[in-house]
C-alpha cells in the first residue's frame, strides 16, 4: 500500500529530516510541508492526503499548529487523515488520547518509528478491505445474516474513565450525542453518560442498530416512534426528544424506514 503524507511544522530543519526518514519508505510519497495553521489546513483541503505529520508544540506560536487543526478539519471532511503527532516533549500525550490521533512521534525522529506506523496503516487497510467485502456479499447471505444479527442478544459497552469502568447494556442506549471530543450517551431512563472518544469513533465500532443520522448523532433506530422527512427529524419513543438527521445521512434515514417496513408492517 502506498500513503501520501502532507508535514506540518514551523521548523524547517525537523521537516527535511521527516522528509529524510520517510524517503527511505516507498510506501510514503511526500505531497507538501506548511509552517502554519491556515497554510496546512488549505493544503490537507486541496489534497486529502492519508497522512499529515503535525508539531503540536511550534517554535513559533503564532503558527498556530496545534491539536485543534483537528477541530477545523472536521468543519470540511467526513473522513480525517490519519494524525501522526511529532513533537519532543511527552507531556501533550494525554492530549493526543483526547483527540485519538493514530500515533506520536517524539523528536529526533528514527527509522522504526515509520516501519512500526507502515505496519499499522497496512494492517488497518486489511481489515478495512474486510469490512468492504462484507458489505459487497450477496443479498441472500445478508438477509440470513441479519434475521441472525436481530436474534443475538444485546453487548455490554464499557465505558472507562481515570480508572472508573461503567457497564451499559446497549439495549439501554438510545442515542448518542457529539460533544466536542466527547460523546453524551443518552439512556432510556433519562440518564446520561460522557465517554471521552469522539463520536467517529463510535460509528466505526458499533452497528445496526446503533445508526448515525447526523454529524452529532448515533440512533439506536429501535427507540425511534417517528420519522419526519419533511422537517427531517427522528422522535425517540416515549419522550419530547426529536433527534434532526442531515442531507449526507439521509441514506442512513432511508435504511432505518426500510428496514421497518421489512418488519411485522402495515401501512395505512
Amino acid at each position: 500500500m502506498n500513503y501520501t503524507y502532507i508535514i506540518l511544522d514551523d521548523d524547517p530543519e525537523s521537516v527535511e529530516k521527516t522528509k529524510a526518514i520517510a524517503k527511505e519508505f516507498p510506501e510514503l510519497n511526500f505531497i507538501a510541508s506548511a509552517n502554519n495553521y491556515t497554510d496546512g489546513l488549505n493544503l490537507i483541503l486541496k489534497h486529502t492526503p492519508d497522512l499529515i505529520f503535525l508539531e503540536i508544540d511550534p517554535k513559533d506560536k503564532e503558527s498556530g499548529l496545534s491539536l485543534n487543526l483537528i477541530n477545523g478539519l472536521l468543519m470540511y471532511l467526513k473522513e480525517l487523515p490519519k494524525i501522526i503527532v511529532t513533537t519532543k516533549s511527552k507531556d501533550l500525550a494525554f492530549d493526543c488520547i483526547q483527540y485519538e490521533v493514530n500515533d506520536y512521534f517524539l523528536k529526533p525522529l528514527v527509522a522504526i518509528d515509520f516501519v512500526k506506523l507502515i505496519h499499522k496503516l497496512n494492517k488497518l487497510s486489511s481489515e478495512d478491505e474486510v469490512l468492504l467485502v462484507q458489505k459487497l456479499k450477496p443479498k441472500e447471505k445478508q438477509d440470513t445474516e441479519g434475521t441472525q444479527n436481530k436474534n443475538r442478544k444485546s453487548f455490554i459497552l464499557c465505558v472507562k474513565s481515570y480508572g472508573d469502568h461503567r457497564y451499559i447494556d446497549s439495549n439501554e442506549i438510545c442515542y448518542f450525542q457529539a460533544d466536542n471530543n466527547s460523546t453524551d450517551i443518552h439512556l432510556k431512563n433519562g440518564e446520561m453518560i460522557t465517554a471521552f472518544k469522539t463520536l467517529k469513533h463510535f460509528e466505526t465500532v458499533l452497528s445496526n442498530p446503533f445508526i448515525r443520522i447526523h454529524n452529532s448523532y448515533i440512533v439506536n433506530r429501535n427507540y425511534i416512534s417517528r420519522i419526519h422527512t419533511g422537517n427531517s427529524l427522528c422522535y425517540i419513543k416515549k419522550t419530547t426528544i426529536k433527534l434532526p438527521f442531515s442531507k449526507s445521512y439521509k441514506a442512513n434515514v432511508d435504511f432505518i424506514i426500510s428496514e421497518f417496513a421489512n418488519e411485522n408492517y402495515i401501512e395505512t
